[in-house]
């Protein structure tokens, strides 16, 4: 399957691997499943090294469509996704611009920098 992923309930941590084409239908299966499993608000690590994206402009709509809808009614939480690459790049922006959510969303290069970033956003606050 080219789009795989663990929720982790005990950390609040959803790791998604993408690898080969993944298509709109693909991504929304994952959405679905987040909601389902109430993870929706976890942070979130989309590790898209070695993915092809797969979909138009419509699919995007569709799938712009389907975010306004969850974060009407579920929190989002952090999202970093790794990769490298134009089209990767421009694909991550064209989901972050048509996704209402006002979650942090970065991209990265290196997992590391991405965990990093992630451990800073869902750090408990201190006293």
């Amino acid at each position: 399957m080219p789009l795989r992923w663990n929720i982790d309930h005990a950390e609040k941590f959803v790791h998604i691997v993408a690898e080969g084409r993944v298509t709109i239908a693909e991504l929304e299966a994952h959405f679905d499943d987040m909601v389902v499993q109430k993870a929706l608000g976890y942070a979130k690590l989309f590790d898209a090294s070695r993915a092809e994206p797969v979909y138009d402009d419509h699919d995007v709509l569709m799938m712009g469509a389907r975010l306004s809808a969850y974060t009407a009614n579920f929190d989002s939480g952090p999202l970093a996704v790794v990769g490298e690459g134009s089209l990767l790049q421009t694909t991550f922006k064209r989901f972050v611009n048509i996704s209402p959510s006002k979650r942090p969303a970065a991209f990265f290069k290196r997992e590391a920098e991405a965990r990093a970033w992630l451990a800073d956003r869902t750090a408990a606050p201190g006293p």
